[in-house]
């Protein structure tokens, strides 16, 4: 993916990664940490600190359900993530309008929470988005012409 030129507006990385055994699956500092590392490490330009907080969920919803969801917004997009840790889930998003390394977003977001298995998918988001305006002014001037 990093070598092509890309078409659409950029790529849509979703991750959910099961049997994960870091023990900061539960804790908003483990999961801030990652959102605060992770942009740089694959060239992206963070430009807020990482929000992260911890839902406790409250009856008639399952203990189980409580977790860790963070987000930090990049120039961009944003990286996203929600941390299940009795299920010993996570589901994570990274959406940019440029290319990115996916491997490495892969690679360090499995070490970061010792994901067991994981299954991915990478979308083109914005297919049809105008890249050159200046490009798309031109046809449609000279589609009304």
């Amino acid at each position: 993916m990093n070598n092509q030129i890309y078409e659409a507006y950029g790529p849509h990385l979703v991750l959910d990664g099961y049997d994960c055994i870091a023990p900061g699956l539960g804790t908003v500092q483990h999961v801030y940490k990652f959102l605060d590392v992770i942009p740089a490490l694959i060239g992206m330009t963070k430009i807020m600190p990482p929000y992260v907080f911890r839902f406790n969920p409250q009856p008639p919803r399952p203990p189980e359900d409580a977790g860790i969801s963070g987000f930090v917004i990049i120039a961009e997009s944003h990286i996203s993530i929600h941390t299940y840790p009795e299920r010993a889930f996570l589901s994570a998003d990274f959406f940019s309008c440029k290319p990115f390394p996916v491997a490495m977003a892969i690679d360090f977001l499995v070490l970061h929470f010792r994901i067991g298995r994981w299954e991915h998918r990478v979308f083109d988001r914005g297919v049809e988005c105008p890249r050159d305006i200046h490009k798309t002014k031109q046809i449609i001037i000279g589609q009304r012409g």
